[in-house]
């Protein structure tokens, strides 16, 4: 008698198994499906089954979400490791080196965050009608506090400002 090719019945993980090793939920597993990060073959009775390699998978998705890649990237990167189950620490490795300029970014945004952070703070407004901070790029904070939108003739154009010139928190 000839084996069957592909794991055994007895390697392969329920939903309820791959969610409970993972931490996934799984509605969250199911659209990982769907999304294509991950695949599951299906019992006679139509039950998903995952081999043991999904957890690895799905370690990378969240490795890769933490990373800051959204879901479409993180498959992309899946995509250019190989079908079997554990890539090599080179294909590996050359994943996470296209990863770099995304954690560079990262880096240098939150870097200008603290700098901003650190600036309104040390002034001592956090206003919601000046801090460049808070409130960058508000339209209708320009046209003075409250509900601007309900307190103008046309919500379209958003409300008139009545002040010239909304000075950035640090710029006085």
């Amino acid at each position: 008698m000839s084996e069957t090719p592909g794991p055994r019945h007895s390697d392969l993980l329920t939903i309820g198994q791959l969610g409970k090793r993972s931490g996934l939920a799984a509605s969250a597993l199911r659209y990982y499906e769907s999304l294509g990060l991950i695949e599951a073959t299906r019992t006679t009775g139509g039950q998903r089954r995952y081999t043991r390699a999904t957890l690895r998978r799905i370690a990378f998705v969240r490795a890769a979400q933490r990373v800051g890649l959204s879901l479409d990237e993180a498959r992309t990167a899946l995509d250019r490791l190989p079908e079997r189950p554990a890539p090599s620490g080179a294909e590996w490795d050359a994943v996470a080196a296209s990863w770099q300029n995304r954690i560079d970014e990262q880096i240098a945004e939150l870097e200008r965050l603290k700098s901003k952070l650190t600036g309104c703070i040390g002034c001592g407004c956090l206003s919601l009608t000046r801090c460049a901070l808070y409130n960058l790029g508000d339209r209708a904070a320009e046209a003075g506090p409250g509900a601007r939108y309900l307190l103008t003739r046309d919500p379209a154009t958003g409300p008139e400002p009545t002040t010239p010139d909304v000075t950035p928190c640090g710029a006085r």
